[in-house]
């Protein structure tokens, strides 16, 4: 798997209040605000802020959803999902209007997600 960028996802129910606690406390700039989600330069990486409303996905995961996600974009999800498949590794595959996204988790139960990094480079030129 051939990682491009990285981010960090916090699901929140207090939207507002997080984002602007973010880019108040640590001064962080924002790449990209859409429904419900603002994304934030977070040194290399990104912090994405997102309401925590379950939604935006189809499939509820675990019966809850985490309020972390650590991911990675890639070129392609799909092709990436194949090296899951080899490991042994249970996904759950999705697409958005917004991109292309596989979710599952580390052996401790952490979540993950890659996504297509073309629609997020998109969604930072076309924002701000």
């Amino acid at each position: 798997m051939e990682i491009e960028t990285t981010g960090i996802i916090l699901y929140t129910r207090r939207y507002e209040e997080t984002v602007r606690f973010y880019k108040k406390i640590f001064n962080l700039d924002t790449l990209y605000v859409k429904n419900n989600l603002t994304c934030l330069s977070f040194g290399a990486s990104y912090l994405m802020i997102e309401l925590d409303d379950d939604s935006n996905l189809k499939i509820k995961l675990r019966s809850c959803r985490e309020k972390f996600c650590l991911r990675f974009n890639v070129k392609n999800v799909k092709e990436s999902t194949r090296l899951l498949k080899k490991q042994n590794i249970d996904f759950e595959y999705f697409e958005y209007d917004w991109g292309q996204l596989a979710k599952f988790y580390d052996p401790d139960g952490n979540s993950i997600g890659i996504r297509s990094s073309k629609e997020h480079l998109l969604d930072i030129t076309k924002s701000y």
